[in-house]
């Protein structure tokens, strides 16, 4: 059987599936790797298209009647994640008035901008946005085109080189609200269609493959160099090690219960539809 894997062409991805593409993992299945922006997963997975795939823990209210969610591959935050950046700092007043660069609608960090937005200044008050290609709302930041920026990826750690200042951080806000939990940004999923028993083999292969990049690091690290948009071997390690780690092998229950809180916390601001998350181990 064929598994068409969706996952995006960023260095946390490439490390975590190099286990998979170099072959160390073998399995009855033949895995055919699709790269593509996870916009673009997110409105694949929609359709039930890729067998398997990554799609952003907010896509996933969306698809949760056609996937399962995997429990491993998973990026979480711990007491950091998505931000607001500006060229100056804004005060909390002025920033509910201004629209800020968003990397897409059903990304993670829109759903959590729109929790911190009610958090901080009640339920009538929503972000006033414009949704920007992740790799272009710094550009544009500078450009003075926006006021201020939601940033995913390496922005979170070159934003600073690039004359920013952090506004608000969504996964020290979370860990805060939240006791703690690691905040829920990406996740794997395959679809339900293929069977308890394939189901099953594909968490193992991805299992087995987070596992064989973590034992291989240097090597693993080398293959994902590729997809790192121009970062230096420092930053990719340090942008890698904190999304690719043991809880990316295994989220755990306390992964899942961060997940299940995320979306419930989108369904009761009415941003998701109310969800069962079915979880393959």
């Amino acid at each position: 059987m064929k598994i068409r894997l969706g996952h995006s062409p960023d260095s946390d991805d490439a490390f975590m599936f190099w286990g998979l593409a170099s072959g160390a993992v073998q399995s009855e299945f033949e895995f055919e790797h699709i790269l593509r922006d996870i916009q673009t997963l997110n409105d694949w997975a929609k359709e039930g298209k890729l067998e398997s795939s990554a799609v952003s823990v907010h896509a996933f209210a969306y698809v949760a009647d056609k996937y399962a969610l995997l429990r491993h591959g998973g990026s979480f935050g711990d007491n950091y994640g998505p931000m607001i950046v500006a060229e100056t700092e804004i005060s909390r007043d002025d920033l509910k008035d201004l629209v800020i660069a968003v990397p897409g609608i059903l990304t993670s960090a829109f759903l959590q901008l729109n929790l911190w937005f009610e958090d901080q200044f009640g339920g009538e008050v929503k972000p006033k946005y414009e949704v920007v290609p992740f790799d272009e709302i710094i550009p544009a930041i500078k450009s003075g085109k926006y006021k201020a920026g939601l940033i995913i990826h390496e922005g979170q750690l070159t934003y600073a080189e690039e004359g920013l200042v952090e506004l608000a951080n969504m996964g020290k806000w979370w860990g805060e609200k939240t006791g703690g939990l690691p905040l829920p940004l990406g996740v794997n999923v395959v679809r339900k269609d293929l069977g308890e028993e394939a189901c099953i083999e594909v968490s193992r292969c991805m299992r087995e493959s987070i596992q064989a990049s973590l034992d291989n690091r240097s090597t693993a690290l080398d293959y994902a160099l590729q997809f790192a948009r121009g970062m230096d071997v420092k930053t990719s390690d340090t942008f890698v090690g904190m999304y690719v780690n043991e809880r990316t092998r295994d989220m755990g229950e306390e992964g899942i219960k961060a997940i299940r809180l995320l979306l419930s916390e989108g369904a009761r601001i009415g941003l998701v539809p109310a969800v069962d998350v079915a979880v393959i181990d």
